[in-house]
């Protein structure tokens, strides 16, 4: 089977955003209609498959490497630009095929690189594979190739990991306007739609690998997140996602908006997935000084998976959010019967010092670029302004205003705004962290009453961690009653608690088991998707 480029769908109609509140719908396995768009020689629903499961399967023989990515392949074809068009992946790996058979041939011997050999992974189309142009969705990097794998890449190739190729992400990861761009939409990818309502954001900006994940294109994705571009697309498509602590895993080779702020981090089918993409992805990397000094690069989060995790353990909550979100009322009832102390929580978040990514953003985009081989067509962030004010027709649909007001901004070592970034990233980090610390701390010397972690309703808390810099979790807990639209719990803590928080989310997840497949509770979006489908255009 040939393995090529997606062409690129035409984009639609900005997705509309509303808020409800609701409760979680019951648990099912799958459905018909999921089952229908899997293709049948796999003998697998890649629908409901969880990574963990394909990793059971590769290691016994009873599927091989080549087989289950061709299988992806068909299914990205079904669903991508064809049946809903979700368009969630914008590029496929050339040489995936190739590596799907260097995986088996490992797989055969009984000699595995490590815990991802032969599992097919998605990576967000801001992150550098050879071979593979790296976009970030925009139509002036359509052919800038990077020389080398990100370092992230390189760590799940290690691991073993099949890359079977890029997906569509908000522009510049959501930082190319100031609002005015729909989440999911590019210049170059068009829109992603969300499977679970294709009226509703598939927020982002990892709304290609949150999609992606939610109707099973890959075994496991790649988002990346300043300020909520993983959990937010997690939450909106009921997929898992980590936001790791900032310096646990590489940001060399990845299209960057803060040096402060980015991460990467897994999207997955269930925590434990998320947990075996999480120890693959951390490493160490000299020319990312933030990767010094933190947990050890072969940290098994595996370990941390319990079902006794949540006894005893103190969560934080809100009440006012408790009264107000039935998902989430629900949610801390299961925390609750699974030995949870909840503890009420009020985290003042007025008074935030300004934003420091404008600034961040042209000086980290430029460093980037300047990275990039003697060939590649842009090489500053004002190459890629000029060549989109030229070609406005395609490229500024919703303009540029963040690269206006960032390209403005003197990044010299002694200007004005230099010294005044240097003051509001300091300031930025002690405000945030003194709240998240100080709630898990109760504000006294005595670690009796500490909390473990704070649980908030669906990505709430993207904003405050992401400022401090700190790791949170988010887990599907349930639909709205009216919409049946996904609803999450996510855990927020300190830093390097990754383990503490997969162990909390896990007890959570195989306590509520809320996870329903786009399909069951979306059915009529994909009814198209099979074969002679009555009632279905040719």
């Amino acid at each position: 089977m040939p393995f090529s480029k997606l062409r690129t769908p035409r984009a639609v109609a900005a997705l509309a955003m509303s808020a409800t509140v609701a409760v979680g719908v019951a648990s099912q396995t799958g459905s018909s209609t999921a089952a229908a768009t899997t293709p049948a020689k796999l003998g697998v629903d890649l629908s409901t498959v969880s990574l963990t499961q394909l990793r059971q399967l590769l290691a016994t023989g009873k599927v091989t490497s080549r087989e289950l990515t061709e299988s992806y392949v068909d299914r990205i074809r079904l669903l991508n630009s064809r049946g809903p068009s979700l368009n969630a992946v914008r590029v496929l790996n050339p040489d995936a095929e190739a590596e799907a058979k260097a995986s088996d041939r490992l797989l055969k011997k009984g000699t595995p690189r490590g815990p991802l050999e032969g599992v097919p992974i998605l990576l967000k189309d801001n992150i550098d594979v050879r071979g593979l142009p790296t976009t970030a969705g925009n139509v002036a990097l359509a052919g800038s190739y990077p020389a080398d794998d990100a370092p992230v890449v390189k760590q799940l190739r290690k691991a073993g990991a099949v890359i079977l190729g890029k997906t569509n992400l908000s522009e510049f990861a959501n930082f190319m306007t100031q609002g005015a761009n729909p989440s999911g939409y590019s210049s170059l990818g068009g829109q992603v739609l969300n499977p679970y309502d294709a009226s509703q954001t598939p927020s982002g900006s990892s709304s290609g690998s949150g999609v992606a994940m939610a109707v099973g294109m890959a075994a496991g994705t790649v988002g990346t997140e300043t300020s909520g571009s993983i959990l937010s697309p997690s939450n909106a498509n009921s997929v898992v996602g980590i936001k790791p602590t900032v310096g646990l895993i590489s940001r060399t080779g990845v299209i960057p908006i803060s040096a402060t702020q980015d991460t990467a981090g897994p999207m997955t089918r269930s925590v434990a997935d998320a947990a075996v993409m999480l120890g693959a992805m951390a490493g160490d990397d000299p020319e990312d000084p933030a990767t010094a000094g933190g947990p050890d690069p072969a940290t098994d989060y595996t370990r941390a998976l319990s079902t006794t995790a949540l006894e005893g353990a103190r969560v934080g909550y809100f009440e006012a959010t408790k009264t107000s979100d039935p998902v989430y009322a629900t949610s801390l009832e299961t925390l609750k019967a699974q030995g949870a102390v909840l503890v009420p929580v009020t985290i003042e978040t007025t008074g935030q010092p300004p934003s420091i990514l404008s600034y961040e953003f042209k000086r980290d985009l430029n460093a980037y670029l300047r990275r990039l081989p003697a060939k590649a067509p842009r090489k500053s962030m004002l190459d890629i302004l000029q060549y989109n004010a030229a070609h406005a027709d395609v490229a500024l649909k919703f303009g540029q205003a963040q690269f206006l007001e960032s390209q403005q901004l003197d990044v010299s070592p002694t200007s004005a705004d230099t010294a005044k970034y240097q003051a509001d990233k300091a300031a930025g980090i002690t405000w945030a962290r003194s709240r998240i610390d100080g709630a898990l701390t109760r504000d006294t010397p005595d670690t009796s009453d500490d909390l473990t972690a704070i649980a908030y309703a669906n990505s709430g808390s993207a904003g405050l961690g992401a400022r401090a810099q700190y790791p949170s979790i988010v887990v599907p807990a349930g639909y709205t009653a009216t919409h049946r639209r996904p609803a999450g719990l996510s855990f927020l803590g300190t830093a390097f608690s990754e383990a503490k928080l997969i162990g909390l989310a896990y007890d959570f997840e195989q306590a509520s088991r809320a996870w329903q497949p786009p399909a069951a509770v979306n059915p009529s979006l994909f009814r198209c998707a099979q074969e002679r489908a009555a009632g279905c255009a040719p």
